[in-house]
């Protein structure tokens, strides 16, 4: 389950694979066209309070880790989504955020991981 990440203001690749918006709001300034996507998922990013909160400040990012994942725990439907999509074939999940390491896609793919971990023992 090969799961890359990228900015979706970058340009697509045939390397991409399935390309999914994991992002609750459309990208400013990008057309459909330019971004390119197969799917979005905007059920599987951060509640739009959680968003607000955190705000893409780096002194809120370890308790915007530990909010986020909690909602996923909570969120199984739009989880299992994901991850059947993942299963299938190569996945970039593309996102908004400038901050490419502390962002909420990273965090997403780090979990699906880890679950993907978990039942494969």
């Amino acid at each position: 389950m090969p799961i890359r990440l990228k900015r979706v203001y970058d340009p697509p690749e045939r390397s991409d694979g399935v390309r999914v918006l994991v992002e609750r709001l459309w990208p400013r300034g990008l057309t459909k066209e330019a971004a390119a996507v197969d799917h979005w998922m905007k059920d599987v990013s951060p509640s739009p309070a959680l968003r607000q909160w955190y705000a893409h400040d780096p002194e809120k990012w370890l308790a915007f880790q530990r909010r986020y994942l909690a909602e996923l725990e909570t969120n199984e439907t739009a989880v299992k989504a994901i991850e059947a999509l993942c299963a299938k074939a190569p996945v970039t999940f593309v996102f908004a955020a400038k901050d490419e390491v502390r962002n909420s896609a990273a965090l997403l793919k780090s979990h699906i991981e880890r679950r993907a971990r978990r039942l494969a023992k």
